[in-house]
């Protein structure tokens, strides 16, 4: 256990940013599921958009790597454009 007051403040808002970058990246994966699941282009459209904006800011506040970020995208955007 630590003993120090500032270790006691790291380890409150170490575990109130894990429970918030959690949520973040489980809210991008539900979105990333309806889109998949999507079959009207124009819905999947809007809900790309939205996707590829929460993935950016995933990736900008180092939640997953930028790569893995742009792969999804790309993946998603092959989905997207192949509906009629």
């Amino acid at each position: 256990m630590a003993n120090h007051k500032s270790t006691k403040k790291r380890i409150r808002s170490s575990a109130k940013k894990r429970e918030l970058n959690r949520y973040q990246l489980k809210s991008t994966r539900t979105y990333m599921r309806k889109l998949r699941e999507t079959t009207e282009k124009n819905e999947a459209q809007e809900l790309y958009n939205k996707v590829a904006s929460m993935l950016d800011k995933l990736a900008k506040k180092n939640i997953i790597h930028k790569n893995n970020a742009a792969n999804k995208k790309s993946k998603l955007a092959k989905h997207v454009n192949s509906l009629s």
